[in-house]
């Protein structure tokens, strides 16, 4: 049984929007490709403690095996260069299944963050026009208003004058 909105401490609207991004999650992680789903289970467990616990397991038996630690079983790699190239084959792949996840991570941060940008200039826009709204609002009813500020708040943001001021200030904050 679902709980209300209301009841969880937030609108209705809140909640519908937290299950349309859900259900669209759902849909974008249905859609991935093969090789991107087993990349991605690869680096989840390469990132578990599991993970960690099975090398510490598997690589404390090779050491104790061709250090000769274990009685009656003769050592096969003594000088470890089987290890050190299983290693290094390990990692190869692993660095590899890391970098597909990020790459994948990064296109989502990247569509998060356009549809975060359109909303943005979206609301801008909506509340400019509210701020004419109430400048004629004020007029009507004689109430005195800031004209300097109110100009200010009335002009529309213009997304590529914000961009291209931002790209020239980002040199000169690297330098600092």
């Amino acid at each position: 049984m679902s709980v209300p909105a209301s009841a969880r401490g937030m609108t209705a609207t809140l909640a519908e929007n937290i299950e349309a991004l859900a259900e669209r999650r759902r849909r974008d992680a249905a859609a991935r490709t093969l090789s991107d789903r087993v990349a991605g289970r690869i680096t989840r467990f390469a990132g578990s403690m599991s993970f960690v616990l099975i090398h510490a397991v598997l690589y404390g038996a090779w050491f104790a095996v061709n250090l000769g630690w274990v009685p009656g079983v003769e050592p096969f790699d003594p000088t470890f260069v089987v290890l050190a190239m299983e290693a290094s084959v390990e990692a190869i792949f692993l660095s590899t299944f890391v970098l597909i996840s990020q790459n994948q991570m990064a296109a989502s941060a990247d569509r998060r963050a356009d549809l975060d940008l359109h909303i943005s200039l979206l609301a801008e826009h909506e509340l400019t026009r509210l701020a004419g709204l109430i400048e004629a609002m004020a007029e009507r009813l004689d109430v005195p208003i800031d004209r300097v500020e109110l100009a200010e708040i009335k002009r529309d943001v213009e997304p590529n004058s914000v961009l291209d001021a931002l790209d020239r200030e980002k040199p000169a904050a690297s330098e600092a």
